[in-house]
């Protein structure tokens, strides 16, 4: 009995195989390899490693990913993994542009979703971005209202559009509240060296800020060690920093990784530039609930933020794209 139950089965699945491989092909994990620069904890890519470590505990994906990758040897890996096998190819280009469009282009079948500043490349190459500008000025507008000497602090790590436009949407939110703020801004030239940009912020506390927008990790240790505030950028530290991150704008990665996997199951990933799904009508960035600040921020600015909010949610209020490198302003 047993032996006839498993070739019926056999028979079964054969025929679903040849007759309906499209439920085939959607009921496989899809085979997905994640490349950085950098350490998974890294604000940026622990956004992206969190997507998908999701959808392999969903059961979609089997998922493999390398950390610190060295702009160097970032084509290697990517050829690595695609000979490999893997089907979808996610990671960030903005160091090895020229390098990453050569591989992408070299296996057409294989679906590329990069982190860029570029655009898209025809046929397989996707681009996205962090577009969290929206919760960015809404975390400004609280900055500039809770800082008493008007001087915010910012420490970015490279002078980037990704990392621009957000400087920018938070210096026009504070700006909004408070419009006599001043402005001190220094990039490390680093993704991931938080005791220079501890030394960064230091500096800027030795100039009179009591609020730092800690675009880069260190920021907040520094904020913490002097008693001042810090606001978050797309992740919420506040669990480590309860008496110093006021505010956090975040960065959701699930609507974007969630879309490219599905697409590329369905074989219609296609280049495009992705970037919308980062911004708050889908679901890919918000401003963090402000937790332990939630009594020490004044009504009144909370209630001015939260109709903001709602206007960019409602469509009514947008908020500016600048790309361009932010400055000091004082």
């Amino acid at each position: 009995m047993f032996q006839r139950r498993t070739v019926i089965a056999i028979a079964v699945a054969a025929f679903l195989a040849v007759s309906a491989p499209g439920l085939a092909l959607a009921q496989a994990k899809l085979k997905v390899a994640g490349i950085y620069t950098v350490p998974f904890e890294q604000q940026w890519v622990s956004r992206i490693h969190k997507a998908l470590k999701a959808a392999e505990a969903r059961g979609e994906i089997d998922y493999k990913a390398s950390e610190n990758v060295a702009n160097a040897d970032y084509e290697r890996v990517m050829r690595e993994y695609a000979t490999g096998g893997s089907q979808l190819v996610v990671g960030e280009a903005f160091a090895v542009e020229a390098a990453a469009r050569k591989v992408a282009k070299d296996f057409p079948k294989v679906s590329f979703l990069l982190g860029s500043s570029g655009k898209p490349q025809e046929p397989n190459l996707a681009v996205f971005d962090n577009y969290i500008q929206e919760p960015a000025y809404l975390t400004g507008m609280v900055a500039g209202g809770m800082t008493k000497s008007n001087k915010i602090g910012m420490v970015g790590g490279f002078p980037i559009p990704e990392v621009n436009r957000l400087m920018n949407a938070f210096m026009a939110g504070a700006k909004e509240t408070n419009p006599k703020v001043e402005f001190t801004v220094t990039f490390i030239n680093s993704w991931f060296d938080p005791p220079k940009a501890k030394e960064a912020a230091f500096a800027m506390i030795d100039k009179g800020a009591d609020v730092l927008y800690a675009e880069r990790f260190g920021v907040s240790d520094a904020a913490k060690e002097k008693g001042k505030l810090a606001i978050g950028n797309v992740i919420n530290t506040q669990d480590k920093y309860p008496d110093t991150v006021v505010a956090s704008a975040l960065w959701n990665m699930e609507p974007t990784i969630d879309r490219a996997i599905k697409m590329a199951k369905e074989g219609k990933f296609k280049a495009e530039d992705v970037g919308q799904y980062s911004m708050m009508k889908f679901k890919g960035s918000e401003m963090a609930p402000l937790g332990t600040f939630e009594k020490k921020v004044p009504a009144d600015l909370v209630t001015r933020v939260k109709a903001t909010e709602k206007a960019i949610l409602d469509g009514k209020f947008v908020v500016k794209i600048n790309d361009n490198a932010p400055k000091s302003t004082k």
